[in-house]
């Protein structure tokens, strides 16, 4: 792991590097920024963590499952005036990104975050295509998600995660921004450390059994990884909440953040990744997450494949 140490060393935005193989840390290193127990924002890695929390909402009868409509959850932010496609609005469209309304990341997101009512602008987008339809990528989906799980348990998301994931894990998830009602924000600015996202990492990776205590509903984490649409832009197949790939010649599941904020699974190398970068603008950004991927497939999985020894 030494060379794969030095090509992350050499990439001026990652910030920490965690490797870990059959549950033991191969890797761990801090090049800049907050240190590794230092809760740091995931970015859109979230839309992972939300997924795990509807899952076991699911588990626990707090949701019927993915394909229960949300708009009865959800009816006194409707317009009056709606499309009645929001009836169809399942979950698990909120899940993969196939609601069908527009989007509000990309240049309608700062609209959106300015609005008095971030749940009700994103019901009020209008449809451009069907529910279950093609990937839109818009993280007014996951908010969305977030008032279903609220309103459905009469609980904050923040203390959902908490009581749910958190504390089994073992790990910190301090309170993150909310909406102007009070809502988490769903599916992004998220706070969570690298070595917690390399637990929560784990979890997945042993399908959903920490320390022999199922946390994830048994079944959820396949669920979540079989590809369900097509991201638009980098062609990777999407679940719920996940993206997956074939990288140095395996099955990869990751979490995606803006800026590089990245936690990889390879099953059957039985490896967890965390990447965690700085995510201010740069001019040259867009080249980052590629690195982090070739690090990954040319570094990490070539070194796993010979039996690295823990450096």
């Amino acid at each position: 792991m030494r060379q794969v140490a030095l090509r992350a060393e050499a990439l001026p935005r990652l910030r920490a590097l965690i490797v870990a193989r059959h549950g033991k840390v191969l890797a761990e290193h801090r090049f800049s920024g907050p240190g590794l127990d230092q809760p740091v924002n995931i970015k859109s890695a979230s839309k992972s963590i939300l997924s795990a929390l509807a899952g076991i909402a699911i588990g626990r009868g707090v949701l019927e499952g993915t394909e229960q409509k949300v708009a009865p959850i959800l009816r006194a932010d409707i317009p009056p005036d709606a499309d009645p496609r929001i009836e169809q609005v399942e979950i698990g469209h909120l899940l993969s990104m196939q609601a069908g309304l527009g989007r509000t990341s990309g240049p309608n997101y700062g609209a959106w975050v300015a609005s008095p009512n971030w749940v009700r602008y994103a019901l009020s987008r209008p449809f451009v295509d069907e529910p279950g339809g093609a990937m839109l990528y818009s993280t007014g989906s996951s908010h969305l998600l977030s008032a279903v799980l609220t309103r459905a348990s009469g609980r904050s998301t923040h203390d959902l995660a908490q009581a749910w994931l958190a504390e089994p894990l073992g790990i910190a998830l301090p309170p993150w921004p909310r909406d102007p009602q009070g809502i988490y924000f769903g599916g992004n600015d998220m706070l969570m450390s690298p070595r917690a996202l390399l637990r929560f990492g784990e979890l997945y990776r042993q399908d959903g059994v920490m320390n022999g205590r199922r946390i994830l509903p048994e079944g959820w984490v396949a669920e979540s990884w079989r590809p369900r649409t097509t991201s638009p832009w980098s062609g990777n197949p999407y679940g719920y909440g996940w993206f997956s790939q074939r990288s140095g010649g395996y099955d990869v599941h990751f979490a995606w953040g803006y800026g590089g904020q990245m936690l990889f699974i390879v099953p059957d190398l039985e490896l967890t990744a965390v990447m965690i970068s700085d995510p201010s603008p740069h001019p040259r950004a867009e080249s980052h997450v590629p690195a982090l991927h070739a690090l990954l497939a040319e570094g990490i999985i070539p070194a796993a494949e010979k039996g690295a020894p823990a450096r």
